[in-house]
């Protein structure tokens, strides 16, 4: 068995969506953008990259938080 672990730092690019699904339980589905800077050796250049994450959530305790709380450019931490 093996584990795989992810932890993002990063912004909402736009509010979370939250459907429902046929027995009424809700999810939530949200994009959370993380970036990575460093300056370019060559050049001194100041560089960007970001990369965007698709995230669901299940629990129905976490969606209540997230449907009250979470909006466009939000900063979340997610493990």
């Amino acid at each position: 068995m093996s584990v795989n672990k992810v932890i993002l730092v990063g912004n909402l690019g736009k509010d979370p969506e939250i459907r429902t699904t046929k027995d009424g339980k809700e999810i939530a589905n949200f994009s959370i953008a993380t970036t990575e800077s460093w300056k370019d050796k060559s050049t001194g250049e100041r560089k960007n990259k970001t990369e965007w994450h698709k995230v669901s959530v299940f629990s129905q305790g976490l969606v209540g938080i997230i449907k009250n709380y979470v909006k466009k450019g939000s900063k979340l931490y997610v493990e």
